[in-house]
């Protein structure tokens, strides 16, 4: 065969060959599309069969709760009905009892009336009947009632003065004779019981220093430390020979301790110069106020008494540095309440009162130089705004005499007072003459315009004083001192001169940032 024969033979074979691949695959693809359709057609059927089963048990269980739900209102709506009708019941009741005691009620009532009718008719007879005994005795006596009846007044008035009389005199005679012994022995009890120690105040204090070399840094240079120092504090800074000591003088102890707390903090700090100073003084202030407070609250802890005003703690605080006549007023007013309330239980009295009062009675010494008066009256007014009972506002005005005592706390604080002050050694008269007249230089002082602080100086031969400068110019500081000075000559004994010194001082202030 040619090959042409071949070719041809072999592309017939081969279209032969791809017409029976074709044929074949075509049969193959339309056998798998057909079980491919026919397993589509069984799945649709199996979930439709599914969703059928589903939606008829979706039904059947609806049903199942709505049925249960129905008998479950049922229910409900018979126990509901069962309680109405024992609450109908239980009101039918009670109308029913209501109904019996009304009827009582009415039936009652109808009884009432008819005895009050009976005893207003017994009322109309008594009365009537004795109204005929009346007439029957004012004839038989020739009297009338009135008359009769003032007769019988007068003769049980007559027997009854004549009976008192007796009394109060026999009462007297007895009181009389053993009041003066009773007092003596309640006195001297009481004096027994609270004796105490008496020192009297001085206006010096010492401050010790490690080195004398302290005192040239006390001074400073040119003594511009120990100038600021005693304008800061108004005290004395005595510096002298004795060896590591240095006096602080001063009439007024709170001024005085103010300071010595200042030079003991500076002398311990080291560093001594006038912002230094100032800084220590009212660091100092800050302390004394603090102990003040303390000094209030341990008294009144001591006293027993635990309802003061926190103002009147405060103030009776204040006469911890407070002095009379040389004796200390805390420890005074502390002895004085001690006294009146071992009094008071000596005469079965209530102790608290008399405690209470015997220790608030010189409160007013405190303020006495910041309101004019008497200081019992200053006390008793303070004690009555702060809400102090009449007895102790009475007690603390009447304890020197200014109103007449009408209480027996008065009259016991009015002897305390004068047990605690009459002691020997408690009271020292001179102190007291020199510290007001001290007072009073720096009061007449103070009263021109434009001062700010006045300090009596040197027991009282140097009085400086501080001035505004934005008020007062030089010109008018050398006027102040002219007329103070004339004011002091004018209203004042003392012995020697008194310097007048007008200090005015400008200071300027600021910060490098």
């Amino acid at each position: 065969m040619s090959t042409v024969a071949v070719v041809v033979i072999v592309i017939i074979a081969l279209v032969l060959g791809a017409a029976l691949g074709f044929a074949l695959t075509r049969f193959v693809v339309k056998g798998r599309v057909k079980n491919a359709v026919d397993d589509a057609d069984r799945m649709l059927k199996d979930a439709s069969d599914k969703a059928e089963n589903v939606k008829r048990e979706a039904l059947v269980e609806a049903k199942d709760e709505i049925f249960k739900m129905r008998q479950s209102a049922q229910e409900e709506n018979r126990e509901k009905e069962r309680e109405l009708k024992v609450h109908e019941s239980r009101v039918l009741q009670r109308e029913e009892s209501v109904d019996r005691r009304t009827e009582s009620l009415d039936a009652r009532e109808h009884n009432l009336s008819s005895m009050q009718g009976q005893i207003d008719s017994r009322e109309r007879d008594l009365s009537a009947k004795i109204a005929r005994v009346d007439e029957n005795l004012e004839h038989v006596a020739g009297l009338t009632p009135d008359e009769a009846r003032q007769v019988l007044l007068d003769r049980v008035k007559g027997d009854v003065n004549h009976k008192a009389a007796i009394i109060i005199r026999d009462a007297e005679s007895q009181a009389k004779a053993t009041a003066d012994k009773k007092s003596r022995e309640i006195l001297s009890l009481a004096i027994q019981r609270v004796a105490a120690d008496h020192t009297a105040e001085s206006t010096v204090s010492t401050v010790h220093i490690p080195s004398d070399d302290i005192k040239g840094r006390i001074i400073g240079r040119e003594g511009r430390n120990i100038r600021q120092f005693e304008q800061l504090t108004g005290i004395n800074l005595i510096i002298d020979d004795t060896p590591e000591v240095v006096v602080l003088s001063c009439f007024d102890p709170v001024r005085r301790e103010v300071g010595r707390i200042t030079l003991e903090n500076l002398i311990a700090d080291g560093r001594i110069h006038p912002a230094r100073i100032e800084e220590m003084f009212h660091k100092a202030e800050k302390l004394v106020d603090q102990r003040v407070q303390e000094a209030g609250e341990q008294a009144a802890f001591d006293c027993g008494i635990h309802n003061l005003h926190p103002e009147l703690v405060k103030t009776l605080g204040r006469l911890k540095y407070r002095t009379s006549y040389g004796q200390n007023v805390l420890q005074h007013s502390l002895e004085v309440s001690s006294l009146a309330g071992v009094m008071a239980s000596e005469l079965g009295l209530e102790p608290s009162q008399a405690k209470r009062a015997g220790l608030l009675h010189d409160i007013g010494k405190a303020i006495d130089h910041e309101i004019e008066g008497p200081h019992a009256t200053i006390g008793a007014d303070l004690a009555r705004r702060l809400g102090e009972s009449p007895a102790i506002v009475h007690a603390i005005e009447a304890h020197h005499g200014d109103v007449e005592p009408s209480t027996i706390v008065a009259v016991l604080v009015q002897a305390a007072d004068a047990v605690s002050a009459s002691r020997p050694g408690a009271r020292r008269e001179s102190v007291e003459g020199y510290i007001k007249r001290l007072e009073k230089l720096e009061a007449i002082a103070n009263a021109h315009s434009g001062v700010i602080n006045t300090y009596a100086m040197q027991a009282g031969r140097e009085v400086r004083v501080m001035v505004q400068p934005e008020r007062i110019s030089d010109a008018d500081s050398v006027v102040l001192a002219h007329d103070i000075a004339q004011e002091i000559e004018n209203g004042m004994e003392y012995p020697g001169q008194i310097k007048v010194l007008v200090i005015r001082e400008s200071r300027a202030e600021d910060y490098a940032k």
